[in-house]
């Protein structure tokens, strides 16, 4: 039997969503071993003069600890 634990994060990219999800990730396992998942539980954005200027994810990381 796996035991997992979760973990929220909060990252930005200048460039998409998906790119500050690749960078939550990416920084979670300088830390953490094991990940499993990731869960994009909200997103965002930040205007700046009507151009989208950077993306937010607060992501739910999974993984196991043993």
């Amino acid at each position: 039997m796996a035991i997992l634990k979760v973990i929220e994060v909060l990252a930005n990219s200048d460039k998409s969503w998906e790119d500050a999800t690749r960078k939550a990730v990416k920084h979670a396992s300088k830390s953490v071993k094991n990940i499993r998942s990731v869960y994009v539980n909200e997103h965002s954005a930040v205007v700046n003069n009507g151009d989208v200027t950077e993306f937010r994810v607060n992501v739910k990381i999974t993984f196991e600890v043993k």
